[in-house]
């Protein structure tokens, strides 16, 4: 008899080892002088630096963007104009407070807000698209205020360089 998981065991195999041999460009600066694209790093959670992009936070039960909220994303906007064929996800994400669909939707107004505020200064909507995690992808596990804090926020994630 055979068994019905070796052929998609074989496949899963042959697919590992042939996009373990892919390789990835790294480029160090375009031509703006602004850091380029680290392809390494993509379809990762959480911003990362491959550009300099960094993740911004928000209060509790809050989407409005503060002070250093905005400022952080002033500086993601000059990255991002400096690099034109880079698509963004913008994922919003929330602390562990609060109901699964109260949360879906916080995330959903945070990464939006994010995502507005950067076509605002000059980042082409066309380059972004948002997602909502809620509190299903939280960076830190605990219930302090300090996790809660560091699990409020709003992800740059490059989806294509």
């Amino acid at each position: 008899m055979r068994h019905p998981f070796k052929p998609i065991l074989a496949l899963a195999l042959i697919s590992l080892f042939a996009s373990a041999g892919c390789a990835h460009k790294k480029v160090n600066e375009n031509e703006t002088g602004m850091p380029a694209v680290d392809t390494t790093d993509m379809g990762t959670s959480d911003t990362g630096n491959s550009i300099g992009l960094k993740t911004v936070h928000f209060d509790f039960d809050s989407a409005l963007l503060g002070k250093k909220a905005k400022a952080t994303l002033r500086e993601d906007a000059k990255i991002l104009k400096s690099n034109p064929t880079v698509m963004i996800q913008i994922e919003g994400h929330c602390d562990a407070r609060g109901g699964i669909q109260y949360n879906l939707a916080l995330g959903e107004r945070r990464a939006k807000a994010a995502s507005h505020y950067l076509s605002d200064r000059g980042v082409p909507a066309s380059s972004l698209s948002t997602i909502s995690y809620g509190k299903e992808r939280p960076l830190v596990q605990g219930d302090t205020e300090e996790a809660y804090a560091q699990n409020r926020r709003a992800n740059l994630v490059i989806t294509r360089k």
